[in-house]
């Protein structure tokens, strides 16, 4: 690709980030969405993340699905989910699972 092209994408792309969220600023306000698609989409952002969170859990590095006690990763996942039941606080949570991931690469438990 030529410099220009490169430069005509980054714009392009640029552009229409922007037109997709300054049309809620616009034309938001002319638009009535139903309570039912607005209760829906208090779920968006947790489905969002669940989707970036899966497949880092239950995937290999080749790809393949990993599940069983030697995939640390989907290991401390569990325990932190088993946390946050106990707990209810995502911080804590958070901070909970890292420490634990952690400590089984390092101790190399599994």
């Amino acid at each position: 690709m030529a410099d220009w092209e490169i430069w005509l994408t980054i714009v392009a792309l640029a552009v229409a980030t922007a037109a997709t969220r300054a049309s809620f600023w616009l034309i938001g306000h002319h638009i009535n969405i139903p309570k039912r698609v607005h209760e829906v989409l208090r779920y968006a952002p947790a489905c969002a993340l669940a989707a970036i969170v899966a497949p880092d859990l239950l995937l290999a590095p080749g790809g393949q699905v990993h599940i069983g006690l030697d995939n640390l990763k989907l290991v401390s996942g569990v325990v932190a989910i088993a946390f946050y039941l106990v707990r209810r606080n995502m911080l804590e949570t958070i901070i909970f699972g890292m420490a634990f991931f952690t400590a089984l690469r390092l101790l190399h438990i599994f």
